[in-house]
Parts: structure tokens; C-alpha cells; sequence
């Protein structure tokens, strides 16, 4: 079995009232013993005693690298009208101008909509050419038209119903949608918090933006831990915003600890003390608290840490030492005869999940 990359391994070593379970696990507490293990194997493995003085070498945090952000953002926003907005226009003292469906009907309802050709019937004047124009550019022209009928004209030209732009979010998001642009502009934190905000799953540091046939990338995380703007860009007409799901980096507890399960590594920092504290602890009764091995993959082959936590000490010191992502941790099982003498199994002489150790060198500071 080849270890994943960046995979750590943690055990911690436990005594067994019988050892005739083949399927247990063991390691030796005794880093002399380590030597035993290292039989039929092509990998080569360093066993490293943590202690005060060389636990910081080894505790980097794991590296959360994200995209940069690939999207340009926009410096400003002026919404065009298009085809499917309705538009409502006032012309002061002129009701029958203002309102020309009738004033029992609300503007949104009697409003003008713009049609497929880009333009709106008003009276006096005809069609008027709407579609990519702002409502102070309409509202100009119709006082230019309208100044042949009627003196000085006073005119409000706004949009009561948006309809012909709109931007797309999907993925983990409380509920996909679709949302029109308006005269205010659409930031990617608004389109996503319109549509119930980021999921519990999602990975706000990896959100996609599609535009004009273009995949961006964008770092939403950065503007909300940071509030760097470029990770919160401005939106337009045919975006679709995907959020994606966080990618699971995991460490694996097993064995005779009170719970085993998994440490999720993805948002925080867990250090081998938080780990072991999550599930329960060490099984007092069971558990060799001369040894918590971690198991971890580097360029030169396997590294073995150990840490006794034989003294309340220890678990301080461990507050140091971050886990990896991918982390497998097992409480291992320490077999002893009726001597005492510590024996064997065929379980342990094959490590974790077949592993045998041929290649060992000891490190102890």
C-alpha cells in the first residue's frame, strides 16, 4: 500500500487484554524496537522522538493555497435599459401623458415595456429607441420630442420592472437563482447572499465566474477574511457564478481512542492534542500512553514522530504539532505475552494496511 501524498499517519500505541484479534494494528513504543519492523520493506522510514527542542521543525501548518483571483473587476456601473424592462414615465401636469392605461393601475402595470425591437410607443411622439440606453438618455430624447407639443416639459423616466439582464448562481448556496440587474450595481457577495448565502459545505475560496465564454477564477475568502476588494467583484448581464463544494481534507482516528472517527483539516489548523481531545481521548484502561505515533509521507520516504504522553506535558507539547491533510490516526495495540515480553502479531509485523519497514533511521533530537 503506497501512501497519498502529504498523508500523515497517526497511532497511538495501547496494551491489549488478548491479542488474537489478527485485524488489530501495532507499532512498538521503544524507538530500539522500531528496528524490528523494518523487515521486507522497500520503503524507507525515519522514526523522530518529538521533544521540546525539535517539535517547531516539524509542526508547519498545512498549506491552504487558493486561485488567485483571474476576474477583472468593474470601477463603475450604469444600468442599460433592454429588451423586457417596463418603464415609468411622468410628465408633470400632464396626467393624461403620465398615465396613459389609466391611474387605477400601478406604474408597473401601466408602464411602457420595452419590446423585441428595442423601442416603446408614446404618444405624440411614436416609437422611441430604448435598448442600451440609460433612463437619463431616454428622458432626454423625449424632452426634445416632446418640447413640439408641449412648453419647457418636466419628465421622470425610471425602470419599475427589470427583466432583460440578469447574472446566474449555482452550487453551494442555500438556493440557486437566477437574479436580474438593476440600477444598483451586483456585487458576487450580493448575488450569493440573494440567493440564502454560502452552504456549509461550500469553498468560498475557489468560486468561478463564467462570462463571454471565459472561465475566471475568484477568491470570495479573501475580501471576507481580508476585504480585498478583487475577490468581490462587480457582476453584469450573462455571469454565472458557480461556488463549489470544499474539497474534504481529512485526518483518520482509529483505534483505542474513545471515538474514532475522522478530524476535518479544511477550514483550521488541528494540532495533534485538538485531534486526540475531539474524539475522547486515549482508552484509559487500554492505552499506552508511552507513544502517540504520527505517520507521514515526505520526499525521503515515511517519517514516524513519536510523542509520549505518559506526562500531562506531553499533551501541552503536542499543541504544537499540526496535523496534515489526509491524516490516519489508529490507536495501536502493544501485544504482551504471559511474560510480558511483547509479541508480534501478524497484524503488527504488516504495519498499517500491509506496510512493512525495511529502511529505518532513528532521529531523536
Amino acid at each position: 500500500m503506497q501512501f497519498a501524498k502529504g498523508i500523515a499517519f497517526l497511532l497511538a500505541n495501547a496494551a491489549l487484554v488478548s491479542c488474537s484479534v489478527p485485524t488489530r494494528t501495532d507499532f512498538p513504543v521503544e524507538l530500539d524496537k522500531l528496528r524490528d519492523e523494518s523487515l521486507a520493506s522497500d520503503q524507507k522510514v525515519t522514526a523522530i522522538l518529538l521533544t521540546a527542542g525539535n517539535i517547531d521543525r516539524y509542526s508547519a501548518p498545512p498549506s491552504r493555497s487558493r486561485p488567485s483571483t483571474s476576474l477583472q473587476g468593474r470601477a463603475d456601473w450604469s444600468y442599460r435599459v433592454g429588451t423586457g424592462d417596463v418603464l415609468d414615465i411622468v410628465v408633470w401636469d400632464h396626467p393624461e401623458l403620465t398615465s396613459p392605461a389609466g391611474i387605477n393601475r400601478s406604474p408597473e402595470e401601466g408602464g411602457l415595456r420595452v419590446q423585441s425591437d428595442g423601442r416603446f410607443f408614446y404618444p405624440y411622439i411614436g416609437h422611441v429607441d430604448a435598448r442600451g440606453r440609460t433612463p437619463e438618455e431616454i428622458r432626454a430624447d423625449l424632452v426634445t420630442q416632446l418640447s413640439r407639443f408641449i412648453p419647457d416639459p418636466q419628465i421622470v423616466v425610471r425602470v419599475v420592472r427589470y427583466a432583460s439582464q440578469a447574472v446566474s448562481v449555482t452550487g453551494e448556496v442555500g438556493s440557486a437563482s437566477r437574479q436580474f440587474l438593476t440600477e444598483q450595481p451586483l456585487t458576487l457577495l450580493d448575488a450569493i447572499d440573494a440567493s440564502g448565502g454560502l452552504s456549509e459545505k461550500a469553498d468560498p475560496g475557489r468560486v468561478v465566474v463564467r462570462r463571454n465564454g471565459d472561465v475566471y477564477s475568484v477568491d470570495l475568502q479573501e475580501f471576507l477574511e481580508r476585504g480585498d476588494a478583487r475577490g468581490n467583484p462587480m457582476l453584469i448581464d450573462g455571469d454565472v457564478v458557480s461556488v463549489p463544494k470544499r474539497q474534504l481534507q481529512e485526518a483518520y482516528l482509529l483505534g483505542q481512542i474513545v471515538d474514532p472517527s475522522t478530524i476535518d483539516l479544511s477550514v483550521d489548523d488541528v494540532t495533534l492534542t485538538q485531534a486526540l481531545t475531539r474524539v475522547g481521548g486515549l482508552v484509559e484502561d487500554r492505552a499506552d500512553a508511552r507513544g502517540v505515533f504520527v505517520f507521514r509521507n515526505s520526499a525521503d520516504g515515511v517519517q514516524v514522530f513519536q510523542l509520549d504522553v505518559g506526562s500531562p506535558l506531553a499533551f501541552l507539547l503536542g499543541t504544537r504539532f499540526a496535523l496534515l491533510a489526509d491524516a490516519v490516526s489508529d490507536v495501536d495495540h502493544a501485544c504482551r505475552g504471559a511474560g510480558g515480553k511483547q509479541q508480534l502479531t501478524d497484524a503488527h509485523r504488516l504495519g498499517t494496511g500491509g506496510l512493512c519497514w525495511k529502511h529505518l533511521s532513528l532521529t531523536l533530537g
